[in-house]
C-alpha cells in the first residue's frame, strides 16, 4: 500500500463498522484485521484530526472536536449509526460516539481516558507521548534501516505489542513516519490536560465490550482500567488477553477480529 498518509479507508459490505485508531497513529493500525472485518461489514476507518493524513485539527483540540470529526466522516459515508471499534484514544472516542447515540455497539481495546482529573499517571502517560514524538522525529529519516533489523522492529513496537514478527516491515515504517508527522500531538496533549476525561457513561445504551492486554505497556492492566470497571462501565463485557500488549489489532489480529465480529453479531 505504500507509506503515504490518507484521510480514511473504506471497504467491504454489510452493516456499518467504524474503526478509530489511537493517539499519534493512523487508520492503518487496523490493516491486519481488515480482511476479516470487511467480509461481514462495510468498514470505515478514518484518520483523526491532527494526525498524519487526517483533517486539520483547527483551533479547538478538544475531545469533542475529535468526536465531531468522526461524526462528520460517518455522515459523509451515510452512516447514521454504526458498530464502532477503537483502540486507546480511539476507544475513548468510540465511547463518546456511543454516548451521542451514534453507536450500535462498541468494542474498545484499552480505551484511554480512564484517569481521574489531575491523576499523576495521566500526566506521565501524556509526557511519554511528547518524549516519543521527539525521538521519532529524529529517527524518521532512518525508518527503513531501523525496520530492516529484528532489533529495530522490536524496539519500535515495544510499547504497543508483545508479538511483532508478523507485522509487515512496510506497515511499521508507515507507523513510525506517522508518529513523526502527527502535527496535532502537542495541542491534543495540552487540551487533554486542561479538560480532563469526562464521559457521560450514563447515556451509553448500546452493548459495550472492553478488551485489555495483560502486558499493556502504555495503559497497564488493571490499574488503567479501574475507573472504567468500578465507576463508568461496570456492566460492560470485559475481556482480558493474556500476554498481549496495547494494540491487540496488531499483536493478535485474528483474535482481535473475532472479538469485534463476535460482538457485532
Amino acid at each position: 500500500m505504500g507509506t503515504g498518509f490518507t484521510a480514511f479507508h473504506r471497504g467491504g459490505s454489510g452493516p456499518p463498522l467504524v474503526l478509530v485508531h489511537g493517539f499519534v497513529d493512523t487508520w492503518r493500525t487496523w490493516e491486519l484485521v481488515l480482511p476479516a472485518l470487511e467480509r461481514r461489514h462495510d468498514v470505515l476507518a478514518p484518520t483523526l484530526p491532527g494526525h498524519a493524513g487526517g483533517p486539520p485539527l483547527g483551533a479547538d483540540a478538544s475531545t469533542a472536536s475529535v468526536v465531531d470529526a468522526v461524526e462528520r466522516a460517518m455522515d459523509a459515508a451515510g452512516f447514521e449509526t454504526a458498530h464502532v471499534a477503537g483502540n486507546s484514544l480511539g476507544g475513548y472516542v468510540a465511547l463518546h460516539l456511543a454516548a451521542r447515540g451514534r453507536a450500535c455497539s462498541v468494542v474498545a481495546f484499552a480505551p484511554g481516558g480512564g484517569w481521574r482529573t489531575g491523576e499523576a499517571r495521566a500526566k506521565e502517560t501524556l509526557a511519554h507521548f511528547t518524549a516519543l514524538r521527539a525521538q521519532v522525529r529524529s529517527a524518521a529519516p532512518y525508518a527503513d534501516a531501523i525496520m530492516a533489523t529484528d532489533e529495530g522492529r522490536r524496539r519500535a513496537t515495544r510499547f504497543i505489542t508483545v508479538r511483532y514478527e508478523h507485522i509487515p516491515k512496510e506497515l511499521l515504517v508507515h507507523q513510525l513516519l506517522g508518529v513523526a508527522a502527527c502535527d496535532g500531538a502537542e495541542a491534543l496533549v495540552a487540551s487533554a490536560l486542561r479538560e480532563g476525561w469526562d464521559l457521560a457513561a450514563e447515556r451509553i445504551e448500546c452493548p459495550v465490550r472492553i478488551v485489555w492486554g495483560s502486558e499493556d505497556a502504555l495503559l497497564p492492566w488493571p490499574d488503567a482500567a479501574v475507573r472504567y470497571r468500578d465507576e463508568l462501565l461496570p456492566h460492560a463485557d470485559w475481556v482480558v488477553l493474556d500476554g498481549v500488549g496495547h494494540c491487540p489489532q496488531l499483536d493478535v489480529p485474528l483474535e482481535a477480529a473475532e472479538l469485534i465480529l463476535g460482538f457485532t453479531e
